[in-house]
């Protein structure tokens, strides 16, 4: 749904992707398991951080304007823009986890029931653009000083490729969107249009995705954004449905949200 695709088939290790632009690749698997709605499709948008940039963009530090997934994309010419995470709904700004992006604070306090932090834009040259942290393997401590860019969220899969348990609403099912990395430093944004439950999804994940390591959970319901803009391809993945507070599949554009990850292919 909404998407114009036209790229090319990518030479991988695995023959399943397809090339967008450098370091950004893409799969379209069914789901292993059939929904209640929709297309049962999962779309993987793979990014090798050795060939991108990140940004995280915030209404916060931008005028203090929700914009749409494609806004964003357009207004700071970035090829990728993905939720950066769940947001307060009181104020429909501010991160519900930590987030902060170089001088700029959205959220300067931790939440002590998100254990992943997302790093981008590292102090030294020789780090990664962007990595996923387990804050139950590593001390946040012995990492908030070298990157400029944090984004926190709730932990989907450990460091060892371990499936956690979704206490939060466990019988709830959702359109989602989540970001996960691999044994070798890939980073991966996983939309679902069709609704599934969270602990549905971390089976899937792991299914799908050889060696998956840290996983967090970004958004859910028709907040989930994922928008692709290339010189010849568009890509545009719109949430839905949410069990008893929007029980449809018929949500057909992109809602204004807060905070998101940018990307941009050098």
């Amino acid at each position: 749904m909404n998407s114009t695709v036209k790229a090319q088939e990518h030479p991988d290790s695995i023959p399943r992707w397809h090339s967008l632009q450098s370091g950004l690749y893409f799969w379209e698997p069914d789901a292993p398991e059939k929904s209640i709605l929709n297309d049962s499709k999962i779309f993987i948008l793979k990014v090798d951080p050795r060939f991108c940039n990140f940004s995280m963009l915030s209404a916060s530090e931008h005028g203090n304007r929700n914009r749409t997934a494609d806004e964003w994309a357009k207004k700071f010419n970035v090829n990728v823009v993905v939720n950066a995470g769940m947001f307060n709904m009181s104020n429909a700004r501010t991160n519900k986890g930590y987030m902060k992006n170089y001088s700029h604070t959205n959220n300067g306090k931790m939440n002590g029931y998100y254990n992943v932090m997302m790093a981008m834009n590292p102090k030294k040259a020789s780090d990664p653009m962007m990595m996923l942290y387990d804050l139950t393997c590593i001390k946040w401590e012995s990492i908030r000083n070298d990157y400029h860019t944090y984004s926190q969220g709730m932990r989907m899969i450990d460091c060892n490729g371990n499936k956690m348990a979704w206490d939060k609403r466990p019988g709830q099912a959702c359109s989602m969107v989540i970001s996960a990395t691999d044994i070798i430093g890939n980073i991966y944004f996983i939309f679902v249009r069709s609704p599934y439950t969270h602990q549905k999804m971390i089976d899937f994940t792991v299914q799908l995705i050889p060696d998956i390591r840290t996983t967090v959970y970004l958004e859910g319901g028709p907040e989930a954004s994922l928008y692709i803009q290339t010189p010849d391809t568009t890509i545009s993945k719109i949430g839905s449905y949410v069990s008893k507070t929007y029980e449809n599949d018929n949500n057909d554009h992109f809602w204004k949200i807060p905070n998101v990850i940018g990307i941009q292919s050098r």
